[in-house]
């Protein structure tokens, strides 16, 4: 029994081990710290699997693990200022084209904008650009969609004034 748990988790956890390592990615930049919080992650979802509810998304059950991992991780560290926060220095690299300046400038000012966000606002952001519905980033957060659109709103505004 406890070896079919362990192998359901598994199979799980590789099927959707890109949230673990965008989660890890938005939060932490160097290479050792980015290990560090995945491997908090997992350990966590490890901890949590007896109470896996197997009718629900597991990518939103994924996510909201993560993230509340993440914030806390983040929160601890600048407590004693162990981690830098900004986000993988080469997110613009792998989206634009290395001759394209105008592109890279935007993605430059927008990942700057994200790294100034608190976390619960980097974690808006990155449902938010992921396409998570309203719905699913309320769930996800433990917020109200009503409260989701607000603050999605607000950082657009913010978007249009600071880039």
């Amino acid at each position: 029994m406890e070896e079919e748990r362990r192998r359901q988790f598994e199979d799980l956890l590789q099927s959707h081990r890109g949230i673990v390592f965008k989660v890890a990615n938005t939060y932490c930049w160097q290479a050792d710290e980015r290990a560090d919080l995945a491997q908090e992650i997992v350990v966590q979802l490890w901890r949590a699997w007896p109470r896996y509810d197997a009718t629900r998304n597991p990518s939103t059950w994924i996510y909201r693990i993560a993230l509340n991992v993440a914030i806390s991780f983040v929160r601890k560290a600048v407590r004693h200022r162990e981690v830098s926060l900004p986000l993988d220095e080469t997110l613009h690299d792998t989206v634009a084209a290395p001759d394209d300046h105008a592109m890279q400038d935007r993605l430059q000012r927008l990942q700057a904008f994200i790294e100034r966000q608190a976390p619960l606002d980097r974690a808006l952001l990155l449902l938010y650009l992921e396409d998570k519905s309203q719905r699913e980033i309320a769930e996800i957060l433990g917020i109200t969609p009503t409260n989701v659109s607000t603050k999605i709103g607000r950082l657009k505004q913010k978007i249009r004034t600071e880039i």
